[in-house]
């Protein structure tokens, strides 16, 4: 293999893999470099990968809405080759809690009608229609375990706002698998199993990475994807002091709990933000029902070295499963709640910086984790286009990119996704985005 190339991505999950494919496909010579052994291993795949239009703010939701057709057409995207293996879309629909504190979704469905985003407002009566274990029950807000008042109901939600273009991937390292297979048949190649330790410049800007292994790889352009050790690769380039918002690695647990007796929630099930409890909930395979959370105010954040944390679940994933008993009071709570522990790479407003640096020739798609998966392939096409425009001269913090979303008439303001920005009070300030 080459070690002089014209781009190196670093992170082969889902993001860092996108742009790569798009970078080869414009005729970059690129190479994908993570330090696990097989692409989509790390964060990417715990992803509960969800597929959804639905967000906080205008921008994340067009974002989202421009991706949705490359997943209801999954093997036209990737050109994927005869009989190849492929990751899976099941579309089941997605709810949305209203309630006081979030203006009954009021701003969601300003931003639906404004861009097209197909939605229905389900009443109570409509949720159990649907959904037939459902308590559409009020338990805002989230309480923890040792409150007296944890389980109590104040009435019913007046309704829910219900998505129907929602669903998830059956498997997220497939899905990245399947990118990565893509991203090679136009020549990228992927250095795996190997970490990096430094940021190597020259001449005033980045010229390549050194590998632990010794060896180094050259580029002139290099791309921060590398997800939880997002911060560290910015620390290691020297780009940190120059962003406003910054990322942090962020360990969280996801539930998994049996579907209740004589319901198949794998088959009939469907997905729900739901800040009601605090959290959000999908269909599992297995018929469980995945239970994760949305970060509510009651839950200390937990904040760690994304080298050496607890990979084990704890009681945080049964808080989890109990609160999502509130909405199905038939479903048992196990003893011991099974389910994964793992990282998301999350930034200051939960919002994802999409970006060039203060280091010529060093991009970042970081901030990520949790709420980005949905969005790699248009990540991948939109940085591989910012990569171009800052490199032909452009200042893109003076004058921001105006990418042109597929699949719809939109222009995204990359001033949205900039290290540079203020903190976006529009954002949930969750995984929700």
């Amino acid at each position: 293999m080459s070690s002089s190339f014209d781009a190196i991505i670093i992170g082969g999950g889902i993001i860092g893999c996108a742009i790569a494919y798009e970078m080869a496909k414009s005729g970059k010579k690129v190479v994908c470099v993570d330090k696990n052994p097989v692409a989509g291993a790390g964060s990417t795949a715990n992803s509960c990968a969800i597929i959804r239009t639905h967000y906080s703010t205008l921008n994340g939701a067009a974002l989202a809405k421009s991706n949705y057709p490359f997943w209801e057409n999954w093997a036209d995207y990737l050109g994927a080759a005869p009989g190849e293996v492929l990751a899976q879309y099941r579309e089941v629909g997605c709810c949305y809690t209203c309630f006081e504190s979030n203006n009954y979704g009021v701003k969601l469905e300003e931003i639906a009608n404004e861009i097209g985003i197909p939605y229905e407002v389900w009443t109570p009566a409509k949720m159990r229609a649907n959904l037939p274990i459902i308590n559409p029950g009020n338990f805002h807000p989230a309480k923890s375990a040792d409150n007296p008042e944890f389980g109590s109901q104040n009435g019913e939600m007046r309704y829910v706002l219900f998505f129907p273009k929602a669903g998830f991937i059956n498997d997220p390292m497939l899905s990245t698998q399947n990118i990565q297979s893509a991203a090679m048949r136009h020549g990228a190649q992927f250095v795996l199993g190997e970490r990096v330790v430094t940021i190597d410049r020259s001449d005033g800007r980045v010229s390549g990475v050194t590998l632990q292994s010794g060896r180094v790889l050259a580029a002139p352009i290099v791309v921060n994807a590398s997800g939880p050790h997002s911060y560290l690769i910015n620390e290691m380039a020297g780009v940190a002091d120059g962003m406003n918002i910054k990322t942090k690695a962020l360990r969280v647990e996801v539930a998994h709990v049996p579907s209740p007796e004589g319901f198949n929630f794998e088959r009939d099930g469907l997905i729900c933000s739901d800040a009601d409890i605090g959290g959000y909930w999908r269909p599992e395979i297995g018929n469980k029902i995945l239970i994760g959370s949305e970060e509510p105010e009651c839950d200390p954040l937990e904040w760690v070295d994304p080298d050496n944390y607890n990979t084990q679940v704890t009681e945080q994933a049964r808080l989890q499963a109990m609160r999502g008993a509130q909405r199905f009071p038939s479903m048992g709570v196990p003893n011991n709640v099974q389910g994964i522990a793992d990282l998301y790479d999350a930034s200051d407003d939960w919002i994802p910086i999409y970006d060039c640096s203060d280091l010529p020739g060093f991009y970042m798609a970081v901030g990520t984790s949790g709420n980005q998966f949905k969005n790699a392939p248009v990540v991948g096409m939109m940085m591989n286009e910012l990569v171009d425009y800052v490199e032909a001269g452009n200042d893109h913090d003076a004058h921001p990119l105006s990418y042109k979303l597929p699949n719809m008439d939109f222009e995204l303001d990359m001033a949205f996704c900039s290290r540079k920005r203020e903190i976006n009070r529009e954002s949930s300030f969750s995984v929700v985005g």
